[in-house]
């Protein structure tokens, strides 16, 4: 049976939170730490055989190995995102055949999410949690506006899952050609790799402004609400 591993990433700078947390990844969430509201996301899943945890420096290292799932791998991080990836990638013992990766700032990932996307990589050597894009998107070109088709738009979420050997190769290709990529399923598209999307039918927004905090904690708090209703 093929072995999966987690890559769990958690070292990001958390620039556009503009000093208003210490460390979006530790920030305190319900009573959890950030990062804890994923890995427990993964853990109660079962899909994984290891986790990989990237983080940023040694002090916050020490405090996610307090949260960290078993068996893990704690990897440092490096410059940029497609940095740590490849790091993650190198740690990797080589029976591991799939690969999950997930921001950690996405705390609100589920496990029958996670349990439908492992199933679903059996079949598909690259795949992306996604949900469809409701605004009116327009590009600007110059002092030019272009209305998008949104029927034909998607917003990438992770976990995105693929075969290791894919995903190394994609990612080796990045390091070659220099070139930045903010997913991995853009690493993915440089091979000409198709990728098959999963829809998310619930909110599994990331951490990204001081805002965003008080929008997740709301998703949580709804959460908690329903369960105490629902029938036993």
């Amino acid at each position: 049976m093929s072995r999966i591993a987690v890559i769990l990433l958690a070292a990001g700078s958390g620039r556009r939170m503009a000093g208003a947390v210490a460390d979006k990844i530790l920030e305190p969430l319900a009573g959890r730490p950030v990062f804890a509201h994923a890995a427990a996301a993964f853990v109660a899943s079962g899909v994984a055989d290891l986790y990989v945890v990237v983080y940023r420096d040694p002090a916050q290292m020490r405090r996610l190995s307090a949260w960290a799932p078993t068996p893990a791998l704690l990897v440092p991080g490096g410059a940029e995102r497609s940095d740590s990836v490849m790091n993650a990638l190198a740690a990797l013992p080589t029976d591991i055949e799939t690969v999950f990766i997930h921001d950690c700032a996405r705390p609100l990932i589920r496990p029958e999410q996670l349990t439908v996307l492992a199933k679903r990589a059996r079949r598909a050597p690259a795949l992306v949690l996604a949900h469809r894009v409701t605004d009116t998107i327009k590009e600007l070109a110059g002092r030019k506006l272009r209305t998008l088709d949104r029927r034909r738009l998607w917003a990438m979420e992770t976990p995105q899952v693929f075969s290791r050997q894919l995903i190394t190769r994609a990612y080796a290709r990045v390091a070659r050609r220099g070139v930045a990529v903010t997913d991995d399923a853009a690493a993915v598209e440089l091979l000409g790799q198709a990728i098959t999307l999963e829809e998310n039918p619930h909110p599994n927004p990331k951490l990204t402004t001081p805002a965003d905090f008080a929008y997740v904690e709301f998703l949580l708090a709804r959460e908690a609400a329903a369960a105490d209703i629902s029938p036993s």
